[in-house]
This record gives C-alpha cells, sequence and structure tokens, in this order.
C-alpha cells in the first residue's frame, strides 16, 4: 500500500486503514478525568475563576446540610393536643 505524505489528505478512507477499534478503551482514564461543567452565561459572569465557584458551591452545601437536618416527626397525639 502506498502511503500518503503528511501534508496529503486523500479523498477517501477506509475503514482498514484506520486500525482495530477497541470499545472502551480510555473509559477509565476518562472516568479520572476531570469533571467539566458548562455554566450558563450569565452564571458564569458572577463568578471572575474557578474558585470562586468552588467557594460558592461549598458555601451552598454547609447550608444545605444546616437546613436538611432531622426534623420532628408528627404524631397523633400532637394533633389532639393542638386541636383541644
Amino acid at each position: 500500500m502506498k502511503t500518503a505524505k503528511k501534508e496529503e489528505m486523500r479523498k477517501e478512507y477506509r475503514r482498514e486503514d484506520l486500525g482495530v477499534g477497541v470499545r472502551g478503551k480510555y473509559y477509565h482514564e476518562y472516568k479520572k478525568g476531570t469533571n467539566l461543567v458548562l455554566l450558563s452565561p450569565d452564571v458564569a459572569a458572577a463568578f471572575p475563576d474557578d474558585n470562586s465557584v468552588n467557594d460558592a458551591l461549598r458555601s451552598l452545601m454547609k447550608v444545605a446540610k444546616q437546613t436538611l437536618g432531622p426534623t420532628r416527626r408528627s404524631t397523633r397525639t400532637a394533633k389532639k393536643q393542638a386541636a383541644g
């Protein structure tokens, strides 16, 4: 098979020329990689850098943990006492 020069593009490529594909070859590397999130432009404008986004999210998580603490469960006797 004749090899093409680096600067040249072929008019057509055959599957055999591309080599054997391996399913999930980079899966584990991908899972270890970064977790990128695309922010909406209005949200991105509110934060100058990634540290400020992380600080804001950590503060929100802290508030959420405090807010979502255990609550008192209502009982039937408590309802009777409130009505009576």
